[in-house]
């Protein structure tokens, strides 16, 4: 896979093709738009090794993708299709909320987005962006529940920013330590997975430690029996 990618990454055509997987992927969460990203940043590594062997030659030296590039087009890529997804959820009427309300997991991630973003804090836009589906789940409860662009966009450039850093970094800084093999590549996207897993934990967490104090003052106004 690496090898295929050589040519690819070695043209313009690399930030297109991650920005448009990165793009579908909030409709198509099953497009493996990380991998790409890491695999790319990944090659990028050889391609920095390549020059910098090549130095010295009279030869024609490789072209190596900006990782600056990748970030941004991930990055911008992320907001668009998230921005679209928000829109969409906003507009989608009462067929999409017949929708949202049938899936618990739509309909509990709607109402702690709406909390999360009513007290000013939009963390679990940041994390949902790492957990699978997650940004799916997070961009189409916003707008459903037509919560406000400037609540909503902020956290949203924030977490593909992260995302895209993250991602990136894994990619690049794998094939420096582990080398640009499939131990390298396959090592970066564990820990991508190993991120994603964690986000999907922190996003279930709060909603089951919400659960509890609400059975806390009921239990406490019970009667007591002899």
């Amino acid at each position: 896979m690496l090898e295929d990618m050589g040519a690819l990454t070695g043209s313009p055509w690399i930030y297109a093709v991650v920005a448009l997987s990165v793009l579908l992927d909030v409709f198509l969460p099953v497009l493996p738009s990380g991998v790409l990203v890491i695999t790319a940043a990944t090659a990028a590594a050889a391609g920095t090794t390549s020059v910098a062997g090549a130095a010295g030659s009279a030869g024609e030296v490789p072209q190596v993708p900006s990782l600056l590039a990748l970030i941004l087009s991930a990055a911008t890529a992320s907001v668009l299709g998230d921005l679209v997804a928000y829109r969409l959820a906003w507009r989608g009427g009462d067929r999409l909320d017949r929708a949202i309300a049938r899936s618990r997991r739509l309909t509990t991630a709607q109402e702690r987005l709406g909390a999360a973003l009513g007290r000013g804090g939009g963390i679990l836009v940041v994390i949902a962006r790492f957990a699978p589906a997650g940004r799916s789940v997070v961009s189409l409860g916003a707008g459903a529940a037509h919560r406000k662009v400037k609540e909503f966009l902020p956290w949203s450039a924030l977490a593909g920013v992260a995302w895209a850093g993250y991602s990136v970094g894994l990619g690049y800084f794998g094939g420096q330590w582990l080398g640009t093999t499939w131990l390298g590549t396959a090592v970066s996207v564990l820990a991508l997975f190993m991120a994603g897993a964690l986000a999907a934990y922190l996003m279930r967490r709060p909603a089951a430690a919400a659960a509890t104090p609400a059975t806390a003052p009921a239990a406490a106004s019970a009667p007591k029996t002899s």
